[in-house]
Protein backbone atom coordinates (compact mmCIF):
# COMPACT_ATOMS: atom_id res chain seq x y z
CA UNK A 1 0.00 0.00 0.00
CA UNK A 2 1.12 3.21 -0.99
CA UNK A 3 1.72 6.24 2.03
CA UNK A 4 0.07 9.38 0.71
CA UNK A 5 0.63 12.69 1.27
CA UNK A 6 -1.14 16.14 0.19
CA UNK A 7 0.11 19.55 0.25
CA UNK A 8 -1.71 23.00 -0.82
CA UNK A 9 -0.18 24.56 -3.56
CA UNK A 10 -0.39 27.90 -5.05
CA UNK A 11 -1.29 28.28 -8.70
CA UNK A 12 1.24 27.69 -10.92
CA UNK A 13 3.07 30.23 -13.03
CA UNK A 14 5.39 29.39 -16.51
CA UNK A 15 8.14 30.91 -17.61
CA UNK A 16 7.91 31.62 -21.34
CA UNK A 17 10.20 31.91 -23.22
CA UNK A 18 12.23 32.38 -27.15
CA UNK A 19 13.38 29.99 -29.02
CA UNK A 20 17.09 30.64 -27.88
CA UNK A 21 15.55 30.53 -24.29
CA UNK A 22 15.31 34.36 -23.22
CA UNK A 23 12.47 35.10 -20.79
CA UNK A 24 9.64 37.17 -22.39
CA UNK A 25 7.77 37.03 -19.13
CA UNK A 26 5.38 34.31 -17.05
CA UNK A 27 1.68 33.26 -17.24
CA UNK A 28 -0.78 31.26 -15.62
CA UNK A 29 0.35 27.26 -15.91
CA UNK A 30 -3.19 26.27 -16.49
CA UNK A 31 -4.27 29.34 -18.36
CA UNK A 32 -1.58 28.84 -20.65
CA UNK A 33 -2.04 24.93 -21.65
CA UNK A 34 -4.45 25.14 -24.45
CA UNK A 35 -4.30 24.31 -28.34
CA UNK A 36 -1.70 27.18 -28.60
CA UNK A 37 0.29 26.75 -25.42
CA UNK A 38 3.42 29.41 -26.05
CA UNK A 39 7.15 27.73 -25.57
CA UNK A 40 8.03 28.10 -22.17
CA UNK A 41 10.87 26.90 -19.45
CA UNK A 42 9.75 22.84 -17.98
CA UNK A 43 12.06 20.22 -16.75
CA UNK A 44 12.46 16.35 -16.83
CA UNK A 45 13.72 13.97 -13.85
CA UNK A 46 13.96 9.82 -14.28
CA UNK A 47 14.82 9.19 -10.40
CA UNK A 48 16.20 6.04 -9.69
CA UNK A 49 16.71 3.59 -6.67
CA UNK A 50 19.94 2.09 -5.41
CA UNK A 51 18.70 -1.22 -7.47
CA UNK A 52 18.75 1.26 -10.26
CA UNK A 53 15.44 1.09 -11.15
CA UNK A 54 13.24 3.94 -12.46
CA UNK A 55 10.46 5.21 -10.92
CA UNK A 56 7.24 5.44 -13.26
CA UNK A 57 4.19 7.64 -11.90
CA UNK A 58 1.11 7.59 -13.47
CA UNK A 59 -0.54 10.62 -13.93
CA UNK A 60 -3.45 11.55 -11.75
CA UNK A 61 -6.90 11.68 -13.43
CA UNK A 62 -7.79 15.30 -12.39
CA UNK A 63 -4.49 16.18 -14.73
CA UNK A 64 -5.69 18.55 -17.68
CA UNK A 65 -2.66 17.30 -19.46
CA UNK A 66 -2.29 13.56 -20.22
CA UNK A 67 -4.45 12.04 -17.00
CA UNK A 68 -3.87 8.50 -16.36
CA UNK A 69 -1.05 8.12 -18.81
CA UNK A 70 1.76 6.77 -17.57
CA UNK A 71 4.88 9.01 -17.38
CA UNK A 72 8.51 9.22 -16.30
CA UNK A 73 9.32 9.55 -12.55
CA UNK A 74 8.62 13.49 -12.08
CA UNK A 75 7.87 16.61 -14.75
CA UNK A 76 7.32 20.50 -13.65
CA UNK A 77 7.61 23.94 -14.74
CA UNK A 78 10.70 25.88 -12.94
CA UNK A 79 10.02 29.43 -11.55
CA UNK A 80 11.56 32.69 -12.97
CA UNK A 81 15.18 32.35 -11.76
CA UNK A 82 14.99 29.01 -10.46
CA UNK A 83 17.18 26.20 -11.76
CA UNK A 84 15.98 23.45 -13.20
CA UNK A 85 17.81 21.09 -10.43
CA UNK A 86 16.13 23.28 -7.81
CA UNK A 87 12.59 22.99 -9.41
CA UNK A 88 13.59 18.83 -9.65
CA UNK A 89 14.19 18.93 -5.99
CA UNK A 90 10.95 21.23 -5.26
CA UNK A 91 8.20 19.15 -7.34
CA UNK A 92 9.72 15.46 -5.84
CA UNK A 93 9.18 16.91 -2.83
CA UNK A 94 5.63 18.21 -3.62
CA UNK A 95 4.73 14.92 -5.94
CA UNK A 96 6.63 12.21 -4.30
CA UNK A 97 7.42 13.38 -0.79
CA UNK A 98 11.15 12.95 -1.89
CA UNK A 99 13.51 15.24 0.03
CA UNK A 100 16.89 13.37 -0.41
CA UNK A 101 17.73 12.87 -4.13
CA UNK A 102 21.12 14.10 -6.11
CA UNK A 103 19.79 15.52 -9.03
CA UNK A 104 21.87 15.76 -12.58
CA UNK A 105 21.19 17.97 -15.48
CA UNK A 106 22.10 15.47 -18.36
CA UNK A 107 20.51 17.61 -21.40
CA UNK A 108 20.10 20.93 -21.48
CA UNK A 109 18.41 22.05 -24.78
CA UNK A 110 15.99 19.68 -25.20
CA UNK A 111 12.77 20.89 -26.72
CA UNK A 112 9.66 19.38 -27.64
CA UNK A 113 6.11 20.18 -29.18
CA UNK A 114 3.12 17.70 -28.34
CA UNK A 115 -0.28 17.92 -28.70
CA UNK A 116 -3.42 15.11 -27.21
CA UNK A 117 -6.79 16.10 -27.04
CA UNK A 118 -6.85 19.67 -28.09
CA UNK A 119 -3.81 20.56 -24.87
CA UNK A 120 -0.43 20.88 -26.22
CA UNK A 121 2.72 21.08 -24.58
CA UNK A 122 5.71 23.21 -26.09
CA UNK A 123 8.89 23.33 -23.68
CA UNK A 124 12.12 23.62 -23.54
CA UNK A 125 12.72 20.76 -21.22
CA UNK A 126 15.84 19.82 -19.96
CA UNK A 127 16.21 16.09 -18.94
CA UNK A 128 17.85 15.16 -15.63
CA UNK A 129 18.81 12.63 -13.67
CA UNK A 130 18.13 11.58 -9.92
CA UNK A 131 18.99 8.88 -7.29
CA UNK A 132 17.34 8.33 -4.06
CA UNK A 133 16.76 5.60 -1.45
CA UNK A 134 13.67 7.32 -0.29
CA UNK A 135 10.38 5.54 -0.62
CA UNK A 136 7.76 7.73 -2.03
CA UNK A 137 4.67 9.08 -0.56
CA UNK A 138 2.57 10.24 -3.45
CA UNK A 139 0.41 13.29 -3.96
CA UNK A 140 -2.94 12.00 -4.48
CA UNK A 141 -3.62 15.28 -6.38
CA UNK A 142 -0.86 15.08 -8.66
CA UNK A 143 0.25 10.79 -9.17
CA UNK A 144 -2.62 8.28 -9.14
CA UNK A 145 -0.38 5.58 -9.02
CA UNK A 146 3.64 4.79 -8.78
CA UNK A 147 5.81 1.39 -10.01
CA UNK A 148 9.35 0.35 -9.85
CA UNK A 149 11.29 -1.13 -13.39
CA UNK A 150 14.73 -2.01 -14.11
CA UNK A 151 15.92 0.35 -16.65
CA UNK A 152 16.35 -2.35 -19.62
CA UNK A 153 12.69 -3.49 -19.07
CA UNK A 154 11.36 0.00 -19.29
CA UNK A 155 13.45 0.62 -22.79
CA UNK A 156 11.68 -2.49 -24.21
CA UNK A 157 8.60 -1.46 -22.62
CA UNK A 158 8.90 1.86 -24.35
CA UNK A 159 9.83 0.11 -27.42
CA UNK A 160 6.60 -2.28 -27.57
CA UNK A 161 4.75 -0.26 -25.96
CA UNK A 162 4.95 3.35 -26.55
CA UNK A 163 1.40 4.29 -26.33
CA UNK A 164 1.25 3.32 -23.18
CA UNK A 165 3.69 6.36 -22.04
CA UNK A 166 3.72 9.93 -22.18
CA UNK A 167 5.18 11.27 -25.11
CA UNK A 168 7.22 13.39 -23.80
CA UNK A 169 8.89 10.47 -21.46
CA UNK A 170 9.00 8.12 -24.68
CA UNK A 171 11.29 11.03 -26.76
CA UNK A 172 12.98 11.73 -23.51
CA UNK A 173 13.98 7.68 -23.13
CA UNK A 174 15.06 8.20 -26.35
CA UNK A 175 17.68 11.20 -25.97
CA UNK A 176 18.69 9.49 -22.40
CA UNK A 177 19.68 5.18 -23.41
CA UNK A 178 22.77 6.43 -25.56
CA UNK A 179 23.81 9.76 -23.83
CA UNK A 180 27.21 9.30 -22.52
CA UNK A 181 26.98 11.42 -19.74
CA UNK A 182 23.59 9.62 -18.39
CA UNK A 183 25.06 6.05 -18.52
CA UNK A 184 28.19 7.00 -16.82
CA UNK A 185 26.67 8.17 -13.81
CA UNK A 186 23.87 5.73 -14.07
CA UNK A 187 26.09 2.72 -13.62
CA UNK A 188 28.86 4.61 -11.38
CA UNK A 189 26.39 5.46 -8.99
CA UNK A 190 24.06 2.28 -9.02
CA UNK A 191 27.61 0.21 -8.82
CA UNK A 192 28.71 2.77 -5.85
CA UNK A 193 25.43 2.53 -3.76
CA UNK A 194 25.30 -1.39 -4.38
CA UNK A 195 29.19 -1.89 -2.73
CA UNK A 196 27.78 0.34 0.51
Amino acid sequence: MTKTTKTKHSEEHIVLVDKNNNVLGTTSKLAAHNKNTPLHRGFSVFLFNKEGKLLLQQRSKTKKTWPLVWSNSCCGHPFLDESSVDAAKRRLKFELGITHAEIFEIISDFTYKIELDGIMENEICPILIGFSDQEPRINKDEINDIAWIKWNKFIENIKNNPDKYSEWCVLETEQLKNNKKFLSLYYNRVNYVRVN
